[in-house]
């Protein structure tokens, strides 16, 4: 199912990334279904709690370039924002089962689970600058107001990885746990969670989301605004040329460029123009 395998059991449902020989880097069509997936959760009256993780040895390598590159997101509806309005919009609870690379939106799809359990050798990094991106996911709101400024700063200007226990430390997963125990973990939460009851468990969720909802869906809508430009610019093109010729990018050529606010499409590797793909501009 486009990269994303679920299974239902007993109130939890599995949901997986599903791509091992790509880290579970996603593509627009798997924005799409993991959307669909949330959406339809929420309905299901079976669902009462969600269990996330991913097969092989990472949870999410954040976007697989040569996909992004060909459909690059939009300001509008594109598969990106369907997915982050699913995620904000779920009210019941989201446990994540984190292990081997989170990066970029592997990283910061996280926000919006209410337990995040890592495992001991876990790497997480949001290089979005480094890309000629900003943040998303509404985590230009959510990184500050979780952990400070300049915690975020760190974080988000400079890229810089950081391990599991740092991450625990600042308040971004629930608990570090074994590697080899770290599925199991979750599940266990997931399934005390499941046999609570639902309809307080929602109502709780909601409220304690309610006093800064409106906040995060208004960071979500900006973050999806500029980092939709920000995909189009001649840095951005620079990084990911740089990115898949695997050397080191020179953002000093891209500076009388195409500018800023430029709707061209992105080019594949810098060269021709790409294809037209799920991405709206």
């Amino acid at each position: 199912m486009n990269g994303i395998v679920t299974e239902h059991s007993e109130g939890v449902l599995r949901i997986e990334l599903n791509r091992p020989a790509k880290r579970n880097a996603m593509t627009s069509s798997m924005y799409v279904t993991l959307a669909d997936v949330f959406i339809d959760a929420a309905k299901d009256e079976r669902t009462r709690v969600a269990l996330w993780h991913g097969a092989g040895d990472s949870f999410c390598a954040g976007n697989d370039i040569e996909d992004f590159l060909n459909n690059p997101p939009g300001p509008g509806d594109s598969p990106q924002a369907r997915l982050m309005n699913a995620l904000v919009d779920f009210d019941k609870p989201i446990v994540a089962a984190v292990h081997g690379a989170a990066i970029g939106g592997g990283t910061t799809m996280l926000t919006h689970c209410d337990f995040v359990y890592a495992g001991e050798r876990t790497k997480f990094r949001m290089p979005f600058i480094d890309l000629g991106l900003a943040p998303e996911f509404g985590s230009s709101c959510s990184l500050p107001a979780r952990i400070g400024h300049i915690r975020a700063a760190e974080l988000i200007l400079l890229g810089l990885p950081f391990d599991a226990r740092r991450a625990a430390e600042l308040g971004l997963v629930t608990r570090v746990v074994p590697d080899q125990s770290l599925l199991a973990t979750a599940t266990e939460v997931a399934s005390k969670l499941a046999a609570k009851p639902s309809a307080a468990l929602r109502v709780s969720k909601r409220l304690m989301k309610s006093a800064f909802l409106d906040q995060i869906k208004a960071a979500m809508a900006l973050d999806n605004k500029e980092y939709s430009v920000l995909t189009r610019s001649s840095d951005a093109k620079e990084a990911f040329a740089a990115f898949l010729e695997k050397r080191a990018p020179d953002f000093n050529r891209t500076r009388k460029s195409t500018p800023r606010h430029s709707r061209g499409r992105l080019e594949h590797a810098g060269s021709k123009p790409a294809h037209k793909g799920e991405g709206h501009e």
